[in-house]
């Protein structure tokens, strides 16, 4: 009682003061309290910029403070409000992730700095990976947001998601209000982007792969370059589907457009190829004769908690992950809802069929039984399995009798790295499965490991995979992986998708070898709309007499790659506008831009975009936006070391 009394005599004097400082600065109640926002410890790991923050240097700015963990739906689902306020308040707010892990996995600095770059966060992140920031701000759920006014003031702190609705006006109107006194600080904070780090290869971040067995195909999700990739068994590109920039758009195979798509079933009897379109939040069907894509489920937007489904074409869908064809119906591994969806394709009706829709591992009867964030799903002998991630299970549907059980798994927070049986077996937040001879075989993402689990037994084992992050071919059992997502066999190959290196991996059983799979005919890839991305500012440079001079010079052990296309414009920005574009399958390493004569400060910006490879074959590209500005006392050429 005395403890209660002394709370409420604090949340007196709180709001008294509050209620003066408002008073004294005629600033509205709501944007302000007498809750200062703690300080960031020290010596804490930080990403997208090169030095730590503190919240006394960030006065003026409002400060938006995001905790999540990389494997989180719930987290990943308010990204696309993060960036849109980021947008709409360029100069006044300023995001700050806070990531806290929830996997061993993700205390890792490098994993987190591949989920930033997966996820297109452009805004500073902290390590939070031991909790300290999160116990100071007595977060509680993940995602949890805190917005802090320019003084400094904690104004809002709340779980969930929807931040962009509970947090745009409050924004709005705390810029309007400190704006009238002077307290708003529009300079930019300098970042130092994860995404300009690392070279970037062919494919980005492939999340699925399944086999054509008629045709000897295998379909993979480019995930991160937005399209669905065909290629043959030694890797040479049939078909790319997609224009490859992000998008809600049916229509041909060139100009159709996707969000992050993932999981994938093939018609092989009609070629008719489905895909769960995952952050666009629809079901689209691909006819792969007709070359044409279309939604066939879903609004392209996220369904609320609790949907149900029906009319396919007229209700929303959560976040679908993974699909599998059984018949007429389409089984879907709904992700955000944590449940399993079907999609009848005759009658073109969407709803439930298992899971309550409470995060959890409850086995029962398909309506009660409970899933956690479901993101693989196999079918075979009329049983349904489930990679169920937040669990870091394996769940088993039998279809004869409508019931779930666990084959790994026992909880939230129970995971680990333990061959044997179940319930004492354990993966880390598998995300992809696939059935083959009686088997299945598991990517067992975050312990960078493919196991093998006999569904009769129970029995877990290791199958490829020290354990260690990394790349490395070889020997089954040295060899590396880096968070592998979907795997599939086709002609007694076990191909992988090892999402975090951008690559497909080959497991031949004749060797027990593991190989890279080289990616050929790369020429089919378009050129995306959306390029540049990493940008670099030469600052001043000098006009030649025959004009401004660009060097391209790439490693001695690598090599222009010949077959495949490349871009250069020039764009006159200020005083005027101007193009000039150089495109074609000759790429040299000097070239002459802008041979007009320009006046001082006139600005540039140069976009180039070329792949390479390296003495191993493997092929990356390059995609830059150079800026510039005309003095004659500038940089005599522009050199780009790749």
């Amino acid at each position: 009682m005395f403890n209660k009394l002394i709370f409420i005599l604090s949340l007196f004097a709180i709001s008294c003061n509050a209620q003066n400082d408002a008073k004294e600065n005629k600033i509205n109640m709501k944007y302000i309290s007498n809750i200062h926002a703690p300080e960031f410890p020290k010596n804490m790991e930080w990403l997208n910029i090169d030095k730590p923050l503190t919240i006394k240097e960030l006065k003026g700015k409002i400060v938006l403070i995001d905790f999540w963990t990389y494997c989180c739906i719930n987290c990943i689902h308010i990204i696309p409000d993060l960036k849109r306020l980021e947008a709409e308040f360029p100069d006044e707010l300023l995001v700050i992730g806070v990531h806290s892990a929830k996997f061993n996995n993700e205390k890792d600095a490098e994993n987190i700095s591949a989920a930033i770059r997966k996820y297109e966060i452009e805004h500073p992140v902290v390590n939070d990976n031991n909790f300290e920031i999160w116990s100071e701000y007595a977060a509680r759920a993940w995602p949890t947001f805190v917005l802090i006014n320019p003084r400094g003031q904690i104004v809002l702190a709340q779980s969930g998601e929807g931040v962009y609705d509970r947090t745009r006006d409050l924004i709005a109107g705390m810029i309007k209000e400190f704006d009238k006194i002077g307290e708003i600080d529009r300079r930019k904070i300098p970042l130092n982007l994860e995404k300009n780090k690392v070279k970037s290869r062919v494919l980005s971040f492939p999340s699925k792969i399944i086999a054509d067995n008629k045709r000897n195909i295998l379909y993979i999700s480019d995930s991160n370059n937005n399209r669905i990739i065909s290629i043959d068994e030694s890797g040479n590109i049939i078909e790319v589907i997609g224009s490859g920039t992000e998008g809600n758009k049916d229509g041909n195979f060139e100009e159709c457009q996707f969000n992050h798509p993932h999981g994938m079933a093939l018609d092989e009897v009609n070629n008719i190829l489905y895909i769960a379109d995952t952050e666009n939040h629809l079901i689209r069907k691909i006819d792969i004769n007709k070359r044409n894509v279309e939604r066939i489920a879903g609004l392209g937007v996220q369904a609320n908690w609790g949907a149900i489904g029906g009319d396919a074409l007229r209700n929303p869908l959560n976040s679908p992950w993974d699909l599998a064809l059984v018949e007429d119906t389409l089984f879907i591994a709904m992700a955000g809802n944590h449940q399993i969806w079907y999609f009848t394709i005759e009658s073109k009706k969407t709803g439930v069929y298992a899971g309550n829709g409470y995060e959890n591992i409850i086995d029962g009867n398909l309506k009660n039984s409970s899933f956690a964030q479901p993101s693989g799903i196999a079918y075979a002998y009329n049983s349904l399995y489930i990679a169920d991630s937040e669990v870091s299970g394996i769940r088993h549907i039998n279809r004869d009798n409508g019931k779930v059980s666990s084959l790994v798994g026992e909880g939230l927070f129970e995971f680990g790295d333990k061959d044997g049986y179940y319930p004492a077996s354990r993966l880390q937040h598998a995300i992809g499965l696939t059935f083959n001879n009686g088997k299945i075989y598991i990517a067992d993402t975050y312990n960078h490991k493919i196991k093998i689990l006999d569904p009769d037994t129970k029995k877990l084992s290791t199958f490829i995979g020290s354990g260690t992050k990394g790349n490395k071919d070889g020997n089954k059992n040295d060899a590396q992986l880096n968070e592998p997502n979907g795997l599939v066999w086709l002609n007694g190959i076990l191909y992988i998708c090892d999402t975090n290196n951008d690559l497909i991996k080959k497991y031949n059983p004749k060797d027990n070898s593991i190989s890279s799979l080289e990616i050929k005919n790369i020429n089919k890839i378009r050129l995306s709309n959306t390029i540049p991305l990493k940008e670099i500012d030469f600052g001043k440079v000098a006009l030649k007499s025959n004009g401004l001079e660009l060097n391209i010079k790439l490693n001695e052990k690598e090599k222009i790659n010949p077959d495949a296309p490349y871009s250069i414009s020039c764009k006159i920005i200020y005083p005027h506008y101007k193009e000039q574009i150089f495109s074609s399958n000759d790429f040299k390493a000097n070239y002459i831009l802008v041979s007009d004569k320009l006046v001082a400060g006139t600005k540039l910006e140069i976009d180039i975009y070329y792949y390479y490879c390296d003495e191993s074959n493997a092929c990356f590209y390059n995609d830059l936006r150079l800026k510039a500005v005309i003095d004659e006392n500038g940089l005599d050429a522009i050199n780009i070391n790749n």
